[in-house]
């Protein structure tokens, strides 16, 4: 669980940003039960009644699971939180700053809004995840992450052989940055029958990994 902290004032005037960091997805898809609280701080002298914080901006690869929070009272100089919880996509690119924005309605219609600037930190391990669908016909999905920072780089290999350890299909070989990747394995020309699929990437100390996983093909 991810918490990100902001501060929202009535009466804000602008303030160096922090950028919030979203640690990278586990899993075979997203991450879940990430939170955002979102201070609402009333500076006035008057009772805020039926304050209502949404999301007006976002990155498609955040979803919310609900994308409104109404605060019913925040009396004067008093301050209350809204909470939002999401889940983070493995496509979102690494490292790179993008802005949440949410707007903040009072009763009486007075609006203010507060943009929050976020990046989802790069993997931290490798990661071969098991295809989908498994079993298949004729197509499925292969997908893994390389660990690194921005700009570090790895020679990748992705290839399948069957059970007799014969190489049946050259997926990747190529350089490939660190972060979230997959392919679509087209299997329409071998038969039916049990394969195994192989990541190897050589970072840049000269050092392999190699992870395997098994497949199996229905016609």
């Amino acid at each position: 669980m991810k918490t990100l902290l902001a501060l929202i004032v009535f009466t804000a005037v602008g303030i160096a940003q922090t950028v919030y960091e979203i640690p990278f997805p586990t899993g075979t898809s997203s991450t879940t039960n990430n939170t955002i609280e979102l201070s609402v701080s009333n500076t006035s002298k008057l009772t805020a009644e039926a304050v209502k914080v949404s999301v007006s901006k976002t990155p498609d690869w955040i979803k919310f699971t609900s994308t409104i929070d109404t605060i019913q009272q925040v009396k004067a100089n008093g301050e209350q939180t809204a909470l939002f919880s999401f889940s983070v996509d493995k496509k979102a690119e690494i490292n790179k700053e993008q802005t949440l924005s949410f707007t903040i309605t009072d009763k009486n219609n007075q609006t203010w809004t507060k943009d929050i600037t976020i990046k989802v930190l790069p993997p931290t391990t490798f990661e071969l995840f098991q295809n989908y669908p498994n079993p298949f016909n004729p197509t499925t999905i292969i997908s893994y992450q390389l660990p690194g920072d921005v700009g570090t780089q790895f020679i990748a290999s992705l290839k399948v052989y069957d059970i007799r350890g014969r190489e049946v299909a050259n997926l990747v070989n190529e350089q490939q940055d660190a972060g979230y990747h997959q392919i679509t394995f087209d299997a329409h020309r071998l038969s039916s029958g049990v394969y195994f699929y192989k990541l190897f990437a050589t970072d840049d100390q000269s050092k392999q990994h190699s992870f395997q996983k098994k497949l199996v093909l229905v016609k």
